[in-house]
């Protein structure tokens, strides 16, 4: 940019170039956490689609270190977001074998969770229970909370640290079975979930990702999968804590709401349960422990409008505040990766 001539006109992205000056700086995660990586334009109107298509290895590194990074003073927005994302982390996947309610904004671009507003989100990676899950999730701030609503997150590398040994190897032998009913009148429907309403495509995608499916009488469908409890950084050779057991487990729910789903729900019906591998149940003290080990490690960043939030999904988990107000987050999952990629071999 020559001297002089000022900045962007209002509405005018710049376009960076790759040398010789960069237009962004780190600043750190929060003081005492290790995530997310605060990544700050360094003045007004830097394209961040442009930026980032030249930055891939220093974003990448980032990412590798810190599992989360933030980028704030971009103003991205819903029109933005796509370029944006693309720019980060690669095309965005479609969302299946869904667990809650989304609005889709765009091309493979959801809001985060239409999960009501009062109800904290529990510590989780997204789609973890899957046989295929995303790698990378990139969060735009379009509109933030009156407050709350922030999107904490965790260090699955920590995380697993602060897990007892034998807690580890218990789930590391055993792994982690999931038991959903879809139909139940209680979350999503299994036409959502799978985004069809003909049972033999849902049947064929069970059997295809080794989930066992049983419909229920009426419109009713129940799915059981076992998933492994810790995962390896493709790139990283990290070992993590990877899965929904505390996220699906029954204990998770608000207490008024738990208690109201035991009373209309036998065992074998709730909405969505999680148990060890073999089906025995997780006892509510291993429970306690692993969402300790989660608080411990949480850290939360308050929404800003324009911020956008790249996440390594098996190196930070992510959950939700509860809000007040009209907060509107987009959400998009890229780099689809299987647990043939990603299996931790079992340490005992």
């Amino acid at each position: 940019m020559t001297a002089g001539t000022g900045g962007p006109r209002p509405g005018q992205r710049r376009r960076v170039s790759s040398h010789p000056k960069d237009w962004v700086r780190a600043v750190g995660p929060p003081a005492g956490a290790t995530l997310p990586l605060r990544v700050l334009a360094g003045e007004p109107g830097v394209d961040l689609a442009h930026w980032a298509a030249h930055s891939t290895q220093r974003v990448r590194t980032w990412l590798d270190e810190h599992g989360a990074v933030l980028f704030r003073g971009f103003g991205v927005d819903l029109e933005r977001f796509g370029t944006a994302l693309r720019a980060l982390a690669g095309d965005p996947s479609p969302y299946l074998e869904r667990s809650s309610p989304r609005t889709e904004l765009g091309d493979r671009v959801y809001t985060a969770t239409d999960h009501p507003a009062d109800q904290p989100i529990a510590m989780h990676h997204e789609n973890s229970y899957q046989r295929e899950f995303p790698q990378r999730l990139v969060f735009c701030c379009l509109r933030p909370a009156a407050t709350g609503g922030a999107t904490p997150l965790a260090d699955a590398r920590r995380v697993l640290g602060r897990i007892r040994p034998d807690v580890r190897a218990e789930f590391a032998e055993r792994g982690v079975r999931y038991v959903r009913n879809f139909g139940t009148g209680l979350g999503v429907g299994w036409r959502e979930a799978f985004q069809t309403d003909q049972r033999a495509r849902v049947e064929r995608h069970c059997r295809e990702r080794d989930i066992e499916v049983e419909w229920v009488g009426g419109d009713r469908l129940r799915t059981v999968q076992v998933r492994p409890a810790l995962a390896v950084h493709p790139g990283t050779g990290a070992r993590v804590w990877f899965n929904h057991a505390v996220f699906f487990h029954v204990s998770s729910l608000p207490a008024e709401v738990r208690a109201a789903v035991r009373a209309q729900f036998a065992e074998a019906d709730l909405p969505v349960n999680s148990y060890y591998g073999d089906g025995e149940p997780i006892p509510d003290g291993v429970l306690d422990h692993l969402r300790a080990a989660y608080a411990a490690e949480r850290t939360a960043v308050p929404w800003q409008a324009g911020d956008l939030l790249l996440v390594d999904n098996l190196l930070a988990a992510h959950g939700r505040e509860p809000y007040t107000g009209d907060r509107l987050v987009a959400v998009a999952m890229t780099g689809p990766l299987s647990w043939d990629a990603a299996r931790a071999e079992v340490v005992r």
